[in-house]
């Protein structure tokens, strides 16, 4: 089999600078480069931010008051925080923050790896390394990168399950005080129900966001954690059916990217239904005025979809 590198899909459109890393996705060495590569920023990026925040954090002033962006968050897994939200300590902030950059180094180094001095084209190379090259029209491998994708995903559901059941617990702002969460909703009716809008027997247009306590919060984290794990081992395990071939029509890789930016901005937008929820943003973090905070989230969402759109409608015209 041979693969031509010559040509990019940039040179299929007069705005070049719309393609990104969709110009490697013939080119599974470097595109597997820039995959880490934007992982470390992603890292680096939390890592200096919340290291920032740390060393211009005031004692005594609620964090919404001084523009915080990623110590709520922190304080709401509870992290530093004891009774009436109150930052006690700003040690583990400032260790979470140094992991994200060590992890970012490594991320950042391993990028630079495949762009620079790995394989453009895995398979080239023989041995090991051939085995993680991939091909768009190849349902088994597809199947193989997604399925690990969502079982990751499944593990990071449950390492928030075992923070607030086991290591600590997280902050409920119905205690004001960081507490474990010992008995987690798995009620499937009860939690599967948000999913349509059932809350409490009644009907709800806030659906998933309308959560109040945080055992159904962490419940439905356990749920989502199976489903994952679940959902991986079967994409690894079992191919696509016909019919989803037809419906998921996957040619090449500006439909997996497609995609994954449809999901992405999915999640934008059910982020933003959540801004105004008190349970999973409490106010002693967050403050009430939150309207920038679901802007933010909207705009990103409408971002990605516009993504989606494009390199669909490119997916169906390069080709």
């Amino acid at each position: 089999m041979t693969i031509s590198t010559d040509k990019t899909f940039a040179a299929d459109t007069d705005l070049p600078w719309l393609i990104g890393n969709a110009r490697l996705i013939n080119l599974s060495g470097q595109l597997l480069g820039a995959h880490i590569a934007h992982a470390g920023l992603i890292m680096f990026w939390a890592g200096s931010t919340t290291i920032l925040e740390v060393t211009r954090f005031v004692p005594g002033v609620p964090m919404f008051e001084q523009k915080m962006i990623l110590l709520p968050h922190l304080a709401t897994l509870g992290w530093g925080v004891g009774a009436g939200g109150k930052v006690i300590n700003t040690y583990p902030y400032f260790v979470i923050g140094i992991l994200h950059l060590v992890a970012s180094a490594v991320l950042g180094a391993g990028g630079l790896f495949h762009i620079f001095r790995g394989p453009a084209i895995l398979y080239t190379t023989g041995g090991q390394v051939a085995k993680f090259h991939y091909e768009w029209n190849d349902p088994k491998k597809l199947g193989l990168i997604l399925g690990h994708h969502l079982i990751i995903l499944g593990f990071g559901a449950f390492l928030l399950v075992l923070k607030a059941m086991f290591f600590g617990g997280i902050y409920d702002p119905t205690v004001e005080d960081v507490r474990l969460i010992a008995n987690p909703t798995v009620d499937p009716a009860k939690i599967f129900g948000y999913l349509v809008g059932i809350k409490d027997s009644h009907w709800t247009l806030l659906g998933m966001a309308s959560v109040d306590n945080l055992e159904d919060v962490i419940g439905g984290h356990i749920w989502m954690g199976l489903i994952l794990i679940f959902g991986g081992v079967w994409h690894i395990i079992v191919q696509p059916f016909a019919w989803v071939k037809r419906i998921l029509s996957i040619e090449n890789g500006e439909d997996i990217l497609s995609y994954s930016l449809l999901g992405l901005a999915l999640m934008a937008w059910i982020s933003a239904s959540f801004v105004y929820n008190t349970t999973v943003f409490p106010m002693v973090f967050y403050g009430s005025e939150r309207l920038g905070m679901a802007n933010t989230q909207i705009f990103l969402g409408l971002l990605a979809f516009l993504g989606y759109v494009w390199h669909a409608w490119r997916s169906r015209n390069i080709f």
